[in-house]
């Protein structure tokens, strides 16, 4: 099919609901080995692998990761999980055994103005609608299991407050995975001496939770209890810190969470196993699946496609130093995605004129997309760069973003999974195994464990951000000592920024310079094992915009419309 046929006629629901899917227990047993009794179905098209099954394949070897990841995100749009998926196709288009793992999508953002979170066009994980919507339950258990906290909170106030919790300090709010600006800043135990004492609260959605977080970094259900004990949920009044565990909570969260934490397995439109499972923020958490879905995948797969979120100056920078610090995973390859849209945007082109040949703005805009390859390089990992073809992308255009990846030696392949499918992306499928197979990965993390904290914030700001220096009053610097001494020190951090630039200015484009990372703000995930830090405003509720897409949603004889 020809990139001019790119814009199809078809929306991305439409495509889906027109796919025959295979039966998820027939998918499982041909393509990854995993027989029946080792299922729990969710009805034909979706299953959880059981965690005793999972348990079994601990001593068979690893197969290779290739993490997709992407410049630095314009409304232009990069279709990082389209490649993704049209990239873990292609691999068993080719002939290799792949599987791919994916985040599972908030629901709330399906309402307002987010595109979905399964791919689109040809290159689809199946089924859209459950995935983007309830799926297996697995947000609904999160919810569920943060909000038994939030009560046992209250709970143990309102019953005497053994523990002497300051109300005016606890620091856990509650969460709901809609969008609902209402519920940002709230006031609770309203109503008299019945309902409790009155303080301020809040809701975040659901998948800014620590919760959340924790469940995605969880070697196993021991893992993940423990980690729920050790969630900070306030201090006293002598500011000492009061745990999840003290509350005693983190045995019934764990009981919320048991079936949850199992993966996902899906399918794409081409049949290709798939798992979607767990999806923190990408800028207040690591933004990536879960270490339960990808150490699995390994182990049934010759080839694990997984992606980050946002581009690679959070999403891969995340993934690396905290998800593959922790699970001790080691990437491949790097696939970078980019459009030659989305480079001219970079370059100072508006939206409206990026259907126009301009070579002027995409030599300048290739500038972020060097950064991204540059970055990638300092943690000791090969790249190749996948271009999503746009039906209005030229000849000269496409041969010039070729020259410049080439001249930093990076091989850039076009790509046209979006209206073709697996068979679209071959070439970067061929691509990726050829850097693989010469072997020359040597992961390293960008800091060490025992780096000072605010010396951690300020290598990623110069390294990776290219930033002068990282900024913090005294009282951020203090907080961070004050957590080295509490045995803190060797966590990783997590910088919560703009994702549309490398700086803290969403409209500083292409490759800024000359700036500074100033951080207002540090937050303790205990849980988690990783600390904060809060550069910018960051939006943990979101709203909903004056049209939403909720709008255009309906169900039609049985169908759901207007989804994508």
């Amino acid at each position: 099919m020809p990139a001019s046929q790119h814009q199809s006629p078809k929306s991305d629901i439409e495509i889906a609901q027109a796919a025959k899917p295979r039966r998820i227990v027939d998918i499982a047993k041909e393509k990854l080995g995993i027989a029946e009794e080792n299922l729990d179905p969710y009805g034909h098209y979706k299953a959880k692998v059981s965690l005793s099954y999972i348990k079994s394949l601990a001593k068979k070897p690893d197969g290779k990761l290739i993490l997709v990841t992407a410049i630095s995100p314009t409304p232009a749009g990069e279709g990082k999980t389209t490649s993704t998926v049209g990239l873990t196709d292609a691999l068993n288009h080719i002939g290799k055994k792949a599987m791919m793992c994916l985040r599972e999508p908030s629901l709330g953002p399906c309402f307002g103005v987010k595109g979905g979170a399964a791919g689109g066009g040809y290159a689809q994980v199946i089924p859209m609608e459950d995935i983007n919507l309830h799926f297996t339950g697995d947000l609904h258990a999160i919810t569920s299991a943060h909000n038994l906290l939030s009560a046992l909170i209250d709970n143990h106030i309102y019953w005497g407050n053994a523990l002497g919790i300051d109300s005016r300090r606890v620091a856990w709010r509650r969460v709901l995975d809609m969008n609902d600006r209402a519920l940002r800043e709230i006031v609770c135990s309203l109503g008299g001496v019945a309902n409790g004492y009155p303080r301020e609260a809040g809701f975040d959605i659901t998948v800014a939770s620590e919760v959340m977080a924790i469940f995605c970094l969880a070697k196993d259900l021991e893992d993940l209890k423990t980690r729920l004990g050790n969630i900070i949920i306030g201090y006293t009044r002598e500011r000492k810190p009061v745990r999840a565990s003290e509350l005693n909570a983190h045995g019934a969260m764990t009981a919320l969470l048991k079936d949850a934490i199992a993966p996902n397995l899906v399918q794409t439109l081409e049949g290709t196993p798939a798992f979607i499972h767990g999806g923190p923020f990408a800028n207040i958490a690591h933004g990536c699946n879960s270490v339960s879905a990808t150490t699995t995948a390994l182990k049934l797969a010759d080839y694990v496609v997984t992606e980050a979120g946002f581009g690679a100056d959070l999403g891969a920078e995340k993934f690396i130093d905290i998800k593959c610090r922790k699970a001790g995973l080691k990437p491949d390859c790097v696939v970078i995605v980019a459009t030659i849209r989305a480079l001219k945007m970079h370059g100072g082109v508006k939206k409206e004129d990026l259907k126009k040949e301009n070579l002027k703005a995409l030599e300048a805009g290739m500038s972020n997309l060097q950064r991204h390859i540059e970055n990638i390089k300092k943690f000791g990992l090969p790249a190749v760069v996948s271009i999503n073809r746009f039906s209005a992308d030229t000849d000269a255009e496409i041969a010039l973003v070729r020259e410049a990846c080439k001249k930093l030696g990076v091989e850039a392949l076009m790509a046209d999974h979006w209206a073709m499918g697996g068979e679209g992306a071959t070439d970067v499928a061929r691509a990726v195994v050829k850097v693989i197979d010469a072997g020359k990965a040597n992961l390293k993390l960008l800091y060490p464990d025992d780096m000072p904290l605010f010396e951690k914030v300020r290598t990623i700001a110069k390294e990776i951000y290219r930033a002068d220096d990282a900024t913090a009053d005294k009282s951020v610097k203090d907080q961070l000592k004050a957590w080295e001494e509490m045995g803190f020190g060797k966590l990783p951090v997590c910088i919560a920024k703009t994702q549309y630039s490398f700086s803290t200015n969403p409209d500083a484009k292409g490759a800024p310079t000359n700036f500074n990372i100033p951080v207002r703000e540090v937050r303790l995930s205990a849980g988690a094992e990783f600390i904060v830090a809060i550069c910018g405003e960051v939006m943990t509720m979101p709203g909903l915009p004056k049209v939403p897409s909720a709008d255009s949603i309906d169900v039609k004889d049985g169908r759901i419309v207007g989804l994508f």
